[in-house]
């Protein structure tokens, strides 16, 4: 999680900071690379003096050449080394940040992230991440290098020639200024692109998701179409993204050319004796010569850094996304409370006290509470009220996937949970993908002890491919309930002490229900705290207890024996 007030800016550096060492080094060789830029400059220059000005041969300038190369290979070398230490620093920086993201997600759980499209959010998880690369890499450390080595070689053409030095001098302010009026327009312009990939991923998803229904009302071709023009409205923000980063670049260009014209010029003409100001006098084809070849170097790194511009206006724009999502409040951690109730359960299950526990919801109000709740490991309580009293969010709030907005909610210890929802979600894949979900170590003979535990144990044995058996898009190629029984058989593969189930026999028919019931006795026999949401008279007579809710209170709180048939 990051602070509330954070900026995409402070994030980024915040970031930054942990890969510190790292950027330093990669300002370091390049400031090393510019370094032995100059020496071969330098010597480039000291060899063509002595060739045409003193008459020199060849053969006399050995040790010049040797040296010489000796310094192109060195900075091969040390461009390598800066090269890999900026790609080890972007790594780290996206691995880091994804495991955040990966974790921030897993707390906010599935309730919080209700408002968010899957697709947009691996959207983030990739596009995003990926995006924040070539600013740590490439831009963070150019940045320093933009300021240190033109001075060094400002200083050096100073020594040479305080004339040229100025030519350069009055040159350098006007490429950052005109960059960063370009990269204003640019950053806006990310943002809107990161909006718009992330909507037309959530567009495309949608509608692979639902091509069987199109097709049945015959809305296909449509569907295309609309893709299309999402995907070309993405397209036309790309390609003024991409115009604004070339008119950077052009920007950079022509100011640089204009100053390395105005210092040839002046070098030329001084050589030839036609300007005699200042130091024009004392030029001499060494030092022309050694100036005129680093005065494209001292605009190369702001040149480098115009390149590596949109990589900021990108990031900025990724963290502004980031950090929103970031932002949003985990659920409290809550300390022990002290039950309102005590009853003799088994020891070393999963106890559970609510005090006082509050739920609202922005657009409807609070929907539970007050409510106060106590139950023993290896209990069996049953939610029973219409719908849209609050059993569902009791069993989101106990799951975790919501926090209290007053009160306190302890599940001690914490441990893992088996959750079933209403419309649980199954993946495309075979069914033994979809029940290794909850047990990735599972064996076949476990997953067939499952699977006639939920029920399906028939429908498997039918089956010619057996458990191999494909599925689409959330379960296509099963009916409603013989799904409903796939997740429930995941939950008896869990070994959560802990087992939440939102309406686990609704769409089962009067004889599968039986067998369901059979099988939560076995969950109950090992121990487990079973807690269902349901309106069954069968699963409701399973229950150690029944609690009744009634516009997110409780009304009635009845303790009964296990197999009580209700009255």
């Amino acid at each position: 999680m990051v602070e509330s007030d954070l900026t995409p800016r402070g994030w980024l550096r915040s970031q930054a900071g942990h890969v510190r060492g790292w950027l330093a080094l990669v300002s370091a060789l390049g400031m090393l690379d510019g370094v032995l830029t100059v020496v071969q400059m330098g010597l480039l220059a000291w060899i063509v003096s002595r060739l045409v000005v003193d008459g020199a041969l060849a053969g006399e300038l050995v040790a010049a050449f040797a040296t010489l190369t000796l310094v192109v290979v060195l900075r091969a070398c040390v461009q390598w080394g800066q090269e890999s230490a900026g790609v080890e620093a972007g790594w780290r920086v996206r691995s880091r940040v994804r495991h955040q993201l990966l974790d921030h997600l897993a707390a906010l759980g599935p309730q919080r992230l209700s408002d968010r499209h899957s697709a947009g959010l691996g959207g983030q998880l990739v596009e995003q991440v990926e995006a924040l690369d070539g600013y740590f890499s490439r831009f963070l450390p150019q940045l320093r290098l933009a300021v240190l080595l033109p001075l060094f070689i400002l200083i050096v053409v100073l020594w040479l020639d305080w004339l040229a030095a100025l030519f350069l001098l009055l040159a350098a302010p006007l490429i950052p200024l005109f960059m960063a009026l370009v990269g204003m327009g640019a950053e806006r312009l990310n943002r809107e692109q990161f909006l718009a990939v992330t909507r037309l991923a959530g567009h495309f998803l949608d509608r692979v998701r639902g091509v069987t229904t199109l097709q049945l009302f015959n809305r296909a071709e449509r569907s295309i179409d609309e893709v299309f023009t999402a995907a070309d409205d993405y397209r036309q923000r790309s390609m003024r993204t991409l115009r604004l980063a070339f008119l950077s670049s052009a920007v950079l260009e022509f100011f640089a050319s204009v100053a390395i014209a105005v210092v040839a010029i002046y070098i030329g003409f001084g050589l030839l004796g036609y300007i005699s100001f200042g130091p024009a006098d004392e030029l001499t084809l060494f030092s022309g010569l050694f100036i005129l070849l680093m005065a494209p170097e001292f605009f190369q790194p702001l040149r480098t850094l115009s390149q590596h511009y949109h990589d900021r206006a990108a990031a900025l724009g990724a963290a502004d996304d980031l950090v929103k999502l970031l932002k949003r409040p985990c659920p409290a951690e809550t300390g022990p409370v002290e039950a309102p109730e005590q009853h003799a359960g088994k020891a070393g299950g999963t106890r559970i006290r609510i005090v006082g526990a509050c739920v609202s919801y922005p657009e409807r109000g609070r929907v539970l509470g007050p409510l106060d709740l106590a139950v023993e490991p290896g209990e069996c309580l049953a939610v029973v009220g219409p719908s849209g009293t609050g059993k569902s969010t009791l069993l989101h709030l106990l799951a975790g996937f919501l926090s209290v907005d007053e009160g306190h909610c302890e599940v001690a210890p914490a441990s893992p949970i088996a959750w079933m929802d209403q419309r649980p979600w199954l993946v495309k894949g075979s069914l033994a993908d979809n029940l290794r979900l909850a047990a990735p170590d599972a064996d076949d003979k476990r997953l067939r002890e499952a699977v006639r535990l939920a029920g399906l144990g028939p429908l498997v044995d039918a089956l010619p491919e057996g458990l191999e058996t494909q599925l689409g898009e959330r379960g296509l190629g099963l009916s409603g309930g013989q799904g409903q029984r796939l997740a429930l058989a995941r939950v008896f593969l869990s070994q959560a002490p802990l087992v939440l189930l939102d309406e686990p026999t609704a769409s089962l028919d009067a004889e599968t229900e039986a067998q369901v019931i059979e099988s939560l006795r076995w969950l109950l026999d090992q121990g487990r705290t079973l807690i269902l949401a349901t309106h069954h008279p069968a699963l409701i007579a399973l229950a150690d207890r029944v609690l009744t809710l009634s516009e997110g209170r409780v009304i009635d709180s009845q303790r009964r024996g296990r197999n009580e048939i209700e009255q």
